[in-house]
């Protein structure tokens, strides 16, 4: 059975902040853990590792300007052949 737990956070920061939240994620990504937490929720532990997906996009439109980076990973990666089909 599948589960799922969340965290979302959302605020209205200015730049050096949302720098500071920037560098903790880079700290936790290189140290293999990541907590976390807010006043109204319990914590979440990401422990990332492994080769992980990168997908980075950005717009504007309409005076409106964004980017968004998501990153993912298997906790249990599936084991895969390292050898190539044979195909006649």
């Amino acid at each position: 059975m599948k589960s799922k737990t969340e965290f979302k956070h959302e605020a209205l920061l200015e730049a050096n902040d949302i720098q500071g939240v920037l560098e903790a994620l880079s700290n936790g990504l290189s140290k293999g853990k990541m907590e976390f937490s807010d006043a109204k929720e319990s914590t979440l532990e990401l422990q990332p590792k492994g080769l992980m997906h990168l997908k980075v996009t950005a717009s504007e439109e309409d005076g409106r300007q964004q980017f968004e980076v998501k990153v993912r990973w298997e906790k249990r990666p599936k084991s895969l052949s390292k050898t190539p089909p044979k195909i006649k």
